[in-house]
């Protein structure tokens, strides 16, 4: 995505260590562009790398105690009470 291209952006305030907002800027002065256009596609690249925690279990079978039916019927009874309530 072309950063000129965006139509809205959010300000926003970063506190860097000395020596990193030091290297920001002598990146931003050699390579000619923004430390904020350095910034967003620094961010860009590290969430969209990110890996998100996934949940073990989705809840059926996570408990031996309790069966995925037992579940669905507690559920069942919960949403039912609630309606009429």
């Amino acid at each position: 995505m072309a950063y000129g291209m965006m139509s809205l952006m959010e300000k926003t305030t970063l506190y860097l260590p000395t020596e990193l907002h030091h290297a920001l800027k002598e990146h931003s002065r050699r390579s000619g562009r923004a430390q904020a256009e350095l910034v967003r596609e620094a961010l860009q690249t590290y969430l969209a790398g990110a890996a998100w925690p996934q949940p073990n279990s989705i809840g059926a079978g996570a408990d031996e105690g309790l069966s995925a039916r037992e579940s669905e019927e507690w559920l069942t009874r919960e949403w039912d009470r609630a309606d009429h309530a």
